[in-house]
């Protein structure tokens, strides 16, 4: 734990950049992570710092849900019919995963970051087309939406918005149910990489105080960090601004992204 002041700096970035704007703190935390992990000579670098990304997302995603949830902004019927897909599907891609080369999982993150990125510096929304679809196709879009979230270790809004906004919901009920989806997917990915990790990587590989890919020390000091910070981040939302601050946060993610890809795929 000789970079515990680097995991608490990191936690910091990512409750402030959550509060601030909206976004889950995976685009930072992956990439980080694995330069971390590397410097530590932890083996399976990427795995690891995936599943400690969803693990350290648990806490800020509960505590955002429940912001929203008292403004009434999350509309918990579709929660409901959502939650099942979205949970098969991020627990299944979590296991899935520990099978994937580490460079393929590389590749992956770097262009779903690339595409958030695009997102955020051209202020890509889908315009409002059509009406929620019924129990099925919503339980069937969650597990997509799990599936790809487990992947590259985020809370899904970057596709849960878009998708509900499109679907004709108000964008601030769209971002609160977002956000309370996002707990499933931040309990159900780190279950995943935990049993997964335990089931395929070597015990005498990993670092002490791990569970399965799950580094445990990183995920403290990033969760009780982010706590703080969080708050920080939504009470300068309002007063800094956020549209300039989004491009510079998806110049930083394509950044880190590259840097990651650099590190691991070549």
């Amino acid at each position: 734990m000789e970079l515990w002041w680097a995991f608490l700096l990191l936690g910091a970035a990512v409750g402030f950049f959550a509060g601030l704007l909206g976004v889950g703190g995976g685009g930072i935390m992956v990439p980080v992570l694995t330069s971390l992990f590397l410097s530590l000579g932890f083996a399976e670098s990427v795995h690891m710092a995936l599943a400690t990304s969803l693990a350290a997302i648990v806490v800020t995603s509960f505590a955002s849900a429940r912001s929203h949830h008292a403004h009434q902004a999350v509309l918990w019927p579709v929660v409901w019919r959502m939650s099942p897909g979205i949970i098969v599907g991020t627990l299944l891609a979590a296991l899935i995963a520990a099978f994937l080369p580490t460079k393929a999982l590389a590749w992956f993150f770097s262009l779903f970051m690339a595409y958030v990125a695009v997102q955020m510096l051209w202020n890509i929304k889908p315009k409002p087309s059509r009406s929620l679809p019924g129990t099925l196709p919503l339980a069937a879009t969650g597990f997509g939406i799990g599936a790809i979230s487990a992947l590259v270790a985020i809370g899904g809004g970057s596709l849960t918005v878009p998708f509900l906004t499109w679907c004709n919901v108000k964008v601030q009920q769209a971002i609160g149910t977002s956000a309370a989806l996002g707990l499933p997917i931040a309990i159900s990915g780190t279950l995943g990489y935990a049993i997964s990790g335990a089931l395929v990587a070597p015990v005498e590989m990993m670092p002490a105080w791990s569970l399965g890919y799950v580094y445990l020390p990183a995920v403290l000091l990033i969760s009780v960090v982010s706590f703080f910070t969080a708050p920080l981040g939504v009470k300068l939302a309002h007063r800094l601004p956020v549209a300039t601050l989004k491009k510079l946060f998806a110049l930083l993610l394509i950044s880190l992204s590259a840097k990651m890809l650099h590190h691991v795929a070549f």
